[in-house]
């Protein structure tokens, strides 16, 4: 199934908010900042890596009920998805 670009959009932008952040983490242990403040980034990368997968996987399955019926989803798999963000 593809979701359609209008749609990928916003979750690309929290990919690439924790790209960044992530890239952020790498340059301060590699110029020994505070473990403290590295360890808020990362919880920054952690936060937007969750809310993108959340969000890819609500954007899949409203993408699913609505192109191909309720009848033709496969809910085991869908719920297997869901439950590995959890």
């Amino acid at each position: 199934m593809q979701i359609p670009a209008d749609d990928v959009k916003p979750i690309l932008t929290r990919l690439r908010r924790a790209h960044g952040h992530l890239a952020t983490v790498i340059r301060m242990l590699d110029e020994g900042a505070e473990c403290e403040d590295a360890l808020t980034q990362l919880a920054a990368v952690d936060k937007a890596l969750r809310r993108s997968g959340y969000a890819l996987v609500a954007t899949g399955l409203e993408q699913c009920l609505t192109t191909e019926g309720p009848e033709n989803v496969d809910q085991d798999k869908l719920e297997r998805l869901f439950l590995s963000f959890a």
